[in-house]
């Protein structure tokens, strides 16, 4: 294992690499839990110094998330309530019209975001389920929004169809590592969702790929998924980090919660392996409190989703993200 990994004095030319091209980046798993267990001091260090070499610390970009199709969704994902065969209370619904969508994107940009994504409940959509979204897509872009769409696998020619309407990126998270991933999700494979982040890249989208910690999984797992991540060639340019938000009938609704310092530490290591990403704090916010945040932005996260809702669980209030980026002397705005 390289001492760059391991002695903080080192700092100076392990942040050397991180400044290469990513494609010439290529982490093992032993590298990456090789930063999982720095202290927590120099791990953060590290994480804040790759930040401000690739962007304005002050600046935290502002995201909203409709679910544009509820439910009914026929996965096994054991911590998603939209699963039909998990009795959640979330109600099936059909896809949103092109109308309704244009007041939630208006709203959305009134308050102060700059990407609108649209996610809706589907294993993988038809081709006709496609050209709705399409519509969609182009409506929000019709707002100068940046778009972002997350509508589970997509076969051949739907990319290319979505990029055309004005879509600028494309959400389908790994979720964890390969090697926990069955513990998780029985009804596709993992190189399923890889094979569409192909084709999402293929058609010039722009790939929103992340994970969900706290699941039960183990910090070399979690090392697993981080090195996943950060290997796909190039990296995402959003990188969605999920705390489990734990959903009564869910089959992880009784999970023990993450160590708050281990959910930090995951944002540290995301931030250091892809130094390019806007790493986002996604679901589980409204768990953490303003503390743990608070070290999350530290630790390199510049972007989150904004709204008292994200698909089917809860957010922040909208004015109390405002009043904590405010008293933290951040402000909103895209990273550059």
């Amino acid at each position: 294992m390289s001492t760059a990994f391991e002695q903080p004095v080192t700092l100076h030319r392990s942040i050397e690499r991180e400044a290469t091209p990513a494609a010439a980046q290529r982490w093992s798993e032993e590298a990456v839990q090789a930063l999982f267990d720095l202290p927590f001091p120099d791990l953060l260090h590290r994480a804040q110094t790759v930040h401000r070499e690739n962007f304005d610390p002050t600046l935290v970009e502002f995201a909203t998330l409709l679910s544009i199709k509820t439910g009914g969704c026929p996965e096994d994902c054991s911590y998603c309530p939209q699963a039909a065969r998990y009795d959640t209370g979330v109600e099936a619904s059909k896809l949103m019209e092109p109308a309704e969508v244009l007041q939630a994107a208006q709203r959305a940009k009134d308050a102060g975001a700059t990407r609108f994504c649209m996610g809706a409940a589907w294993r993988a959509p038809k081709d006709r389920d496609i050209e709705k979204v399409a519509e969609l897509v182009a409506t929000v872009k019709s707002l100068g929004l940046e778009t972002c769409a997350t509508l589970g696998m997509l076969e051949d020619g739907h990319a290319q169809t979505l990029q055309e309407a004005g879509l600028d990126y494309y959400n389908h998270n790994l979720d964890s590592a390969p090697d926990f991933y069955g513990d998780i999700i029985t009804t596709r494979e993992y190189q399923d969702r890889l094979d569409t982040l192909a084709r999402v890249r293929g058609a010039g989208v722009k790939v929103c790929c992340g994970g969900i910690v706290g699941m039960g999984e183990s910090q070399q797992q979690r090392a697993g998924l981080i090195a996943q991540l950060a290997n796909l060639d190039p990296y995402p340019e959003s990188v969605p980090i999920n705390h489990l938000v734990r959903v009564k009938g869910t089959p992880l609704a009784e999970q023990a919660p993450l160590d708050p310092f281990e959910f930090v530490r995951t944002i540290a290591v995301a931030r250091i392996t892809m130094p390019r990403a806007r790493v986002r704090l996604s679901a589980g916010r409204q768990q953490m409190g303003d503390a743990v945040q608070a070290l999350c932005f530290l630790a390199g996260a510049n972007s989150i989703f904004y709204g008292d809702k994200l698909l089917t669980t809860g957010n922040p209030d909208t004015q109390a993200d405002l009043d904590l980026l405010q008293r933290l002397g951040l402000k909103r705005g895209q990273p550059a």
